[in-house]
């Protein structure tokens, strides 16, 4: 080897072997990622994890973390990290129809009442660093390609298997079989990975569209995160959605726009120029406008609402986004990447240990008691949202009711308390039964 190749091939960090064998393979160290690996390596399991990307890397994403997600980064012990170095907020500030109110997060025993915010650059690779802490084996620049085991290889009760992955080096071009116990996937919302193992999107489910973009703004400290719910398309009608202005606290805030819906009315719907829209529309006292812009705004597409299954295997499960864990109400997906990781890991880990891999099958169950019918009653809000009409009606009554928004405020946000017997509880236990109804009377007559 010629002495420039030999600087290059140091350059690209130690080689990779060509076989590994691990209890875990987590493929993707994005939230879900990253959590899982953390608690099941804090388990004591050999786990390694493999990122397509180097850290630190760019990510679309609103960068408001909320106290659900405050309180799964402070369990894995990255709270003084995020205090001494990120932008704190007290609530959330609501604007719609000329009305504005500002609404602090509620105190209880569960959560924090305060938020951060921080940049997904910023946040991933603290929280993936923390997982080596722990004893996870972190791979950057590793693209796991497909499963180890055949399409046709399944367990006795007709599962697909995993076996682990083939992991493309990215900068060398070489490929590493990992072979795993378990396999965790973490990949995001395009899930490639998911899909070669037979997952798919419920496609009458909700799923979000989200375009973000950077500006600097004098009000870049804000004490609170701001949400406007009367954003409109080009011909002026109130869209099943909502606009945000999110302050950094370092000159930036980030700024967009997100369309939740299930129904082809809204697919033509041009994320653009409603981005554009909203930031003409935003009060003048961000300074929002091209000057201020840092640069073209990034989006994508959301699964919602556990809309994609199915999430558990023979040998594998499936976390964060690529599980569509994001929730319908507010198109929130860090505090529930976090958590179905640390979900997932409670399960693998249980499997492992009792080395019964039918184990896995409690992941499903432990999702639906988590999350199944406060997802049901986000995906009937959703659609109901989706009539300009019922929206103006709901959020322009709402906006004069201060209480009204901030029982509202703690049932999309999940910070309910189901056994208080206070408002937000009792109108969620309303709506969740009137959930459970309408779903008995559409497969009724589906039947």
């Amino acid at each position: 080897m010629s002495p420039e190749n030999a600087s290059t091939e140091s350059d690209l960090g130690p080689a990779r072997p060509a076989e590994r064998s691990c209890d875990v393979l987590v493929v993707g160290a994005g939230p879900s990622g990253s959590a899982a690996a953390y608690w099941l390596a804090s388990r004591g399991l050999d786990v390694v994890v493999v990122e397509k990307k180097h850290f630190p890397r760019q990510k679309t994403c609103g960068d408001g973390l909320t106290p659900r997600s405050v309180r799964q980064l402070a369990d894995m012990g990255l709270e003084p990290d995020l205090s001494a170095r990120q932008h704190r907020y007290e609530g959330l500030r609501s604007m719609a129809f000329g009305r504005t109110l500002e609404m602090k997060w509620p105190s209880g025993p569960d959560y924090p009442d305060y938020g951060y915010t921080v940049t997904r650059y910023d946040l991933d690779g603290l929280v993936a660093a923390n997982a080596e802490k722990a004893g996870a084996e972190l791979w950057q620049g590793a693209e796991a390609v497909g499963p180890l085991a055949g399409d046709g290889e399944t367990d006795r009760a007709g599962l697909r298997r995993a076996g682990g992955a083939r992991v493309l080096d990215t900068a060398r071009g070489t490929v590493s079989e990992v072979r795993a116990r378990y396999t965790v996937v973490a990949d995001g919302s395009l899930t490639r990975f998911g899909r070669a193992l037979g997952t798919a999107r419920v496609k009458t489910w909700p799923q979000g569209m989200a375009l973000r973009g950077y500006y600097s703004s004098p009000r870049h400290d804000d004490a609170y995160i701001e949400s406007h719910l009367d954003i409109r398309d080009r011909e002026g009608n109130v869209v099943p959605g909502y606009g945000w202005i999110f302050p950094l606290g370092d000159g930036r805030v980030n700024v967009g726009v997100g369309l939740l819906s299930t129904s082809d009315r809204w697919k033509g719907v041009n994320t653009t120029k409603l981005m554009e829209q909203f930031v003409d529309f935003a009060p003048r006292s961000w300074c929002l406008g091209p000057d201020t812009a840092l640069g073209e705004p990034t989006g994508g597409r959301l699964p919602m609402g556990l809309s994609v299954g199915p999430r558990a295997g023979a040998d594998w499960v499936v976390v964060g986004d690529a599980a569509g864990s994001i929730n319908p109400f507010n198109g929130e997906g860090i505090a529930y990447g976090y958590e179905t990781g640390r979900i997932a890991a409670e399960i693998v880990a249980g499997a492992a240990g009792a080395d019964d891999p039918s184990r896995l099958a409690d992941y499903e169950a432990r999702l639906e008691a988590e999350y199944g019918r406060y997802y049901a009653v986000a995906r009937s809000f959703v659609r109901l949202i989706e009539d300009p009409r019922v929206m103006r009606a709901c959020v322009g009554a709402g906006m004069y009711v201060t209480p009204v928004m901030e029982w509202m405020l703690r049932i999309m946000a999940n910070l309910i308390r189901p056994e208080l017997a206070g408002p937000p509880e009792a109108i969620y236990r309303s709506a969740a039964a009137l959930s459970r109804y309408v779903e008995r009377r559409r497969l009724r007559t589906a039947g």
